[in-house]
């Protein structure tokens, strides 16, 4: 055991150990080319002198191998937080430590990704949706392809016009079932509550509803991607379109905004109209009346994109595709 007030150096534990201090530090990062009994002999060692990394100069000394940097719009919408907890859960596998940046606009973005480059992060996971339009995240995504050409790794969550490894969300094919159903159960009168129309994540799910919906749709109106803007959203719909039997907002917690604005006007759910919505937050099932939703695997998602970024560079860009599954629960009946 290391006396009191003793630091303990990484040459002290490969000393005790009898390796060179090259091997000492792969076996204790897990990085290849030390034998598994041998990696795990250093690691006792290390324990038992009581010796803990040095992180800082690690990444230092390594470009900043050490660190992982997340750009999520919102780290209290629930949909980013469970990205986080995947991309947090694979970083704790690797001993990766994670920066987490909030950026609600594209210049918050750059302003991150510039951020993170200074603190020499060894790679970067974008969680944010990209635009419609690819001239608003060009100052961005030209960053990361920097950032890539010097060495660094980057993977991005949902569609985005950046040259790099991506976990696509299965918006379109989500939208489509979602649709399928309402239809199943007889509604004719269906109102959609998006997102801002400039996101792509916003154009995907439409698309994917318009597609099965066609002339069902009846009203299409634009809010924020919150409680509130769902609220708002059914609000105003209500008033022009009282006619309709099924709303279906963009994400879930959109839709529980719908929920509290139908239940302020004392219009039953599903009873007089059914509610669904995009993602399966935790809460979804445990609101009332519980949410139908299409579940998309947030956990699992930010965990494949941060894998991404442990592969070596690919001559074209790898793409996976997160899945979706329909859940049907209370808020969903048929059609008045």
């Amino acid at each position: 055991m290391a006396e009191r007030g003793t630091t303990i150096r990484l040459a002290d534990v490969a000393e005790r150990a009898g390796v060179s201090l090259a091997t000492a530090s792969r076996s204790l990062t897990g990085t290849a080319g030390v034998s598994l009994k041998l990696a795990e002999h250093v690691r006792e060692v290390a324990t038992s002198m009581g010796y803990v990394a040095n992180m800082h100069a690690r990444s230092l000394a390594g470009g900043g191998e050490s660190s992982i940097g997340l750009i999520v719009t919102e780290i209290g919408d629930p949909y980013f937080a469970e990205i986080a907890s995947g991309v947090i859960g694979v970083a704790a596998e690797h001993q990766r430590m994670v920066q987490i940046g909030q950026a609600p606009d594209p210049a918050t973005v750059l302003a991150q990704i510039r951020l993170l480059r200074a603190y020499r992060v060894g790679a970067i996971v974008l969680a944010g949706s990209g635009h419609v339009d690819p001239a608003v995240d060009a100052a961005a995504d030209a960053e990361l392809a920097a950032f890539e050409a010097s060495g660094g790794r980057v993977a991005v969550v949902g569609r985005h016009h950046v040259a790099a490894d991506a976990v696509l969300l299965d918006n379109v094919a989500a939208g489509r079932s979602i649709a399928r159903h309402l239809l199943d159960l007889g509604h004719r009168r269906i109102a959609l509550i998006a997102g801002p129309a400039t996101l792509n994540t916003v154009a995907d799910r439409l698309a994917g509803l318009r597609e099965v919906l066609g002339d069902t749709v009846v009203s299409v109106t634009h809010h924020d991607f919150s409680r509130s803007g769902g609220a708002a959203g059914a609000a105003e719909l209500l008033d022009i379109h009282p006619e309709v039997t099924a709303i279906v907002a963009l994400s879930d917690v959109m839709a529980i905004g719908v929920l509290a604005a139908l239940r302020e006007q004392g219009i039953g759910v599903p009873s007089m109209v059914s509610v669904a919505g995009f993602d399966d937050i935790p809460v979804a099932a445990d609101v009332s009346p519980a949410l139908t939703t299409a579940r998309l695997p947030m956990a699992e998602i930010g965990a494949a994109a941060l894998r991404l970024t442990t592969l070596g560079p690919a001559v074209r860009p790898r793409r996976k595709s997160s899945g979706h599954e329909l859940i049907v629960r209370e808020s969903t009946g048929s059609a008045r």
